[in-house]
């Protein structure tokens, strides 16, 4: 079948690359991957000074759209997988701060829109391989975890969610139980009990291979995870590319996210550590990506979308490659979970051969985004209970001089749940520290430290200087917006809609 893109607006936006609006025009496949705790300094496209090279992410990068300010829609994992299917932020959810774990029930709800979903009403056949982390109800789990009958299809799986196939892990690669799933059925039964590998940071012996203890299926061996996913990705890309059906392919992978397992033939690649050889693997498998989609001569209808879920965690050896001249985080501060921007300003990168000319895009974005944007590509008119934080990136893709805001904040949301928002230069911190794992941390900022911190983000990339009390007047205007887009439902145009649950913690700046 061929997909007609019969929006208005979507044909302006479509004649800007060259395309008839008359004309049918078959849908570009969409492919999204999406890394697992890489920092944006970790791409040497991004990064001038890294110690990584990433040659394949570097290739889209130059072939396509490099987004110089994309913010994930949290600083850890659960909440920007949740931002990214629905254009939600997910702290209007009941998971407020933290993230799921490998047994938690699922935390989309059943009427609620997701990208998959809308691509299907749009014609797309959808396939989600790799690390949900967004819940699903394991049969029996009513009666404890250590009563889960693995021999019977779960609940709520992906395949409810808008996918038409599902292969992967239902946590982090180090978050029991070690099960893959095919579609809504457990691919083994556990057979064996895995140790936790759990040496500290900074103890000897320690090389980012750490788990937690948990059951395991007889199919399952933690460092083939990654290269089993990718065969599999691989394999599905072959058997679709002929189809006249456009396909949506969701990649979240496992990495470089702990337990860090390069194989033997990248291990010592790097020549820096385990987690810089476990990158240049993620890279290589990239790669691995976009040459099958050119052996299939389908790369150039394809958007390719690259991106991490968050900054890079405390754990990732960071601190002995900080002093060899790599920083993950690169001249931001802060790390996974946190506020400061090192928490969740992540690489994005993203290509389409046939309409997209290679430019720079510097308005700040949020990973939410592409709901609207794929929404808007396609020709769904999204409702007002649907993707109530995404806005369209397509201005900034056709237009290569496009200079307007594609939207008017973001909002930043960290690990212990607490918020932040930017607006143009400003980002203001509703907490006196990092608001997640690294210095300060909630609870022990510094005697004195301001309960609020606020940043010229043009000029203090770094967020050293905190002007809250210079600028009284942009700390209430910036704490009004955000007091609205929570009290609303929603921070795009539309009716106003419910939270799922409210209040939360740290909003004590809230008359509610």
């Amino acid at each position: 079948m061929k997909v007609k893109f019969s929006n208005i607006g979507t044909c302006a936006m479509m004649a800007l690359a060259g395309c008839n609006s008359k004309a049918e025009t078959k849908a570009p496949n969409i492919v999204f991957i999406l890394a697992d705790d890489m920092g944006y300094g970790d791409v040497s496209a991004l990064n001038p000074e890294s110690k990584i090279r990433t040659p394949n992410i570097d290739r889209i990068a130059r072939n396509g759209v490099t987004f110089t300010s994309a913010h994930s829609g949290s600083a850890v994992s659960t909440p920007t997988r949740y931002g990214i299917l629905t254009g939600r932020y997910s702290w209007r959810t009941t998971l407020k701060s933290g993230t799921l774990n490998g047994y938690s029930k699922a935390l989309i709800s059943q009427d609620r829109l997701t990208m998959a979903g809308m691509l299907q009403q749009q014609g797309y056949h959808t396939a989600c391989f790799g690390k949900w982390h967004l819940g699903w109800d394991w049969a029996n789990i009513e009666a404890g975890k250590e009563n889960i009958d693995y021999s019977r299809p779960v609940i709520n799986a992906p395949v409810t969610r808008g996918f038409d196939y599902f292969y992967g892990i239902s946590a982090s690669l180090d978050m029991p139980p070690y099960v893959y799933l095919e579609n809504d059925t457990p691919t083994a039964v556990p057979d064996r009990l895995t140790e936790g590998n759990n040496i500290p940071v900074g103890e000897e012996g320690y090389n980012g291979a750490m788990w937690r203890k948990g059951p395991t299926g007889s199919d399952f061996i933690h460092a083939d995870c990654l290269p089993n996913l990718n065969r599999r990705v691989i394999q599905y890309i072959n058997e679709h590319a002929k189809s006249d059906k456009p396909f949506f392919l969701y990649y979240p992978m496992p990495a470089p996210h702990t337990p860090i397992l390069p194989v033997k033939e990248f291990q010592g690649k790097s020549g820096l550590s385990p987690y810089a050889d476990f990158t240049m693997m993620v890279d290589h498998f990239v790669g691995e990506i976009v040459q099958t989609l050119e052996k299939n001569k389908i790369a150039d209808n394809t958007i390719l979308v690259f991106a991490s879920d968050n900054g890079i965690a405390l754990w990732s050896d960071i601190k002995y490659m900080e002093e060899h001249g790599h920083f993950p985080s690169y001249i931001y501060r802060g790390y996974k979970a946190d506020l400061y921007d090192g928490g969740h300003h992540i690489p994005c990168l993203m290509q389409w051969p046939a309409r997209i000319q290679p430019h720079t895009v510097n308005q700040t974005i949020c990973l939410n985004d592409f709901m609207a944007t794929f929404a808007e590509l396609t020709g769904y008119r999204l409702k007002d209970n649907e993707a109530e934080d995404s806005f369209s990136l397509l201005p900034t893709l056709f237009d290569e001089n496009y200079q307007g805001e594609v939207r008017e904040a973001v909002v930043h949301h960290s690990g212990e749940g607490y918020f932040s928002i930017r607006k143009g230069k400003w980002k203001l911190l509703m907490a006196p520290g990092s608001g997640g794992w690294s210095y300060p941390v909630p609870g022990e900022e510094p005697p004195g430290s301001p309960p609020v911190q606020l940043f010229d983000i043009n000029v203090d990339k770094g967020e050293k200087m905190n002007l809250q009390d210079k600028f009284p007047e942009v700390v209430a205007e910036l704490k009004a917006l955000l007091t609205k887009y929570i009290k609303e439902g929603r921070s795009t145009p539309g009716a106003i809609q419910k939270n799922d649950k409210y209040p939360w913690q740290n909003l004590n700046w809230m008359d509610l």
